[in-house]
């Protein structure tokens, strides 16, 4: 459920199966009776995309029940998940694959035989990637040209994709009148996407975890790092134009030198700071740097 989320957040589409539901997770124990131990919120979320919400790759299927699918290991796959990543990607529509862990599936490249030898049609294989884990799926994604074409698209997409981020409703309009450039969206939203998983990189303890931790020293250290601390004199002389409304409190104010930088435009995007576990990340700003001399 939480890569389904992931891609969706970055506007690729996500198929189950109709069948998912009746499968049996573990021995002796239904799909059905392994969600029920779940919160009632998870479990009715959960429910309602395997039995109503889907969308199912089985009503869109492009193999069809004839076509001789099989994996590496000669098993049959046609009527799978597996098959129809198969066939579509064999047709230039590249479809990747999710599997849990533990499961038989814990590979990638999933390879996949199709036997055309019928009419003297040659055999074709692919090689099928298969996500199991969120994180490396979040990553891969995030490297992926955006398609931003305007500083409204940016903000737009922003909002979708970072959901650890809360952005300030005005926060994208310091961008009208400055002319679109594609590379300096492209870097705005790999920026975004930095924060965003910095946000999320806390342990169940609130404790920073490994990853965090790297993520501060490659990021947020050292002279040519892509967010840092507004100077001293620039706190001073800058305060008011660093002070942006609450987002969530208009009563309240939120005082907001750290900032990440993009250099081609000498474009800043400002948010609060310290971060802490469980608390929002507020992005305030986005646009011309204000501390300029």
């Amino acid at each position: 459920m939480e890569i389904s989320r992931i891609a969706e957040r970055f506007s690729h589409d996500f198929y189950f199966n109709r069948l998912i539901v009746n499968a049996e997770p573990m021995p002796d124990m239904t799909m059905r009776q392994a969600i029920g131990r779940f919160s009632k919120n998870e479990q009715r979320v959960a429910m309602f995309r395997l039995t109503r919400g889907g969308p199912f790759w089985d009503d869109l299927r492009r193999h069809g029940r004839d076509d001789w699918m099989e994996d590496e290991n000669g098993e049959i796959v046609t009527d799978s998940a597996v098959g129809e990543a198969a066939f579509r990607t064999l047709h230039g529509v590249r479809t990747d694959l999710v599997s849990v862990r533990p499961s038989d599936w814990d590979y990638s490249p999933v390879r996949v035989l199709w036997r055309r030898n019928v009419g003297g049609l040659q055999n074709q294989d692919v090689g099928i990637q298969n996500w199991r884990d969120a994180i490396d799926l979040e990553n891969s994604l995030r490297s992926v040209p955006s398609s931003v074409l305007s500083w409204s698209d940016l903000g737009n997409v922003s909002r979708k994709r970072y959901g650890r981020l809360v952005f300030a409703d005005n926060c994208f309009e310091p961008l009208e009148g400055v002319p679109f450039s594609k590379s300096s969206a492209d870097r705005i939203i790999f920026l975004l996407g930095v924060l965003d998983s910095f946000a999320g990189a806390f342990d169940d303890a609130g404790i920073r975890t490994s990853e965090g931790v790297q993520m501060y020293q490659e990021y947020f250290t050292g002279g040519n790092a892509l967010f840092s601390d507004s100077s001293e004199t620039e706190k001073q002389k800058f305060k008011t134009k660093l002070t942006f409304p609450h987002p969530d409190n208009r009563k309240e104010s939120l005082f907001c030198p750290w900032h990440g930088k993009e250099r081609s435009n000498i474009l800043r995007l400002h948010f609060s700071w310290p971060m802490r576990a469980g608390e929002p990340v507020y992005v305030v700003y986005v646009g011309p740097k204000i501390t300029k001399k």
